[in-house]
């Protein structure tokens, strides 16, 4: 639960660092509804993100892994989308701006889920058996 928590924060600084860096993609609300809205982008990341890397896999081997920033792009768009069906205050003007938008999200996360490393995660990529303490 604890590490639920972690990577719900961490998307959604991901995300207020987009929206403050790339202009076009706006987000108006609370500090809750921000954490909605990495919900839903947690929600989508984890249900549609692996069915489409499956269905695009020759793509993304065509392209050399660059078609992975089309994937996020639409990871994205669909977050957008699914907040405004929600009203949770998060728009976007155009592809370019959610384009640039997931380029950072990527960014954000990535450099923060390394400055926040998850001591347990070495153990798992080796096969060792964690116990709950």
């Amino acid at each position: 639960m604890f590490r639920f928590l972690i990577r719900l924060v961490v998307n959604a600084v991901a995300i207020w660092a987009a929206v403050q860096l790339v202009p076009g993609l706006n987000y108006e609300g609370s500090t809750a509804s921000l954490l909605l809205v990495a919900l839903v982008f947690g929600i989508v990341n984890a249900l549609v993100r692996p069915l489409l890397l499956l269905l695009t896999c020759p793509f993304i081997i065509l392209t050399l892994g660059l078609f992975v920033l089309v994937v996020n792009t639409i990871m994205l768009s669909l977050t957008v989308w699914l907040s405004s069906v929600f009203d949770l205050g998060l728009t976007s003007t155009g592809f370019w701006t959610t384009f640039l938008g997931a380029l950072v999200v990527s960014i954000v996360s990535s450099v923060i889920n390394l400055i926040i490393k998850d001591n347990n995660e070495d153990d798992r990529r080796n096969g060792t058996v964690i116990i709950n303490q």
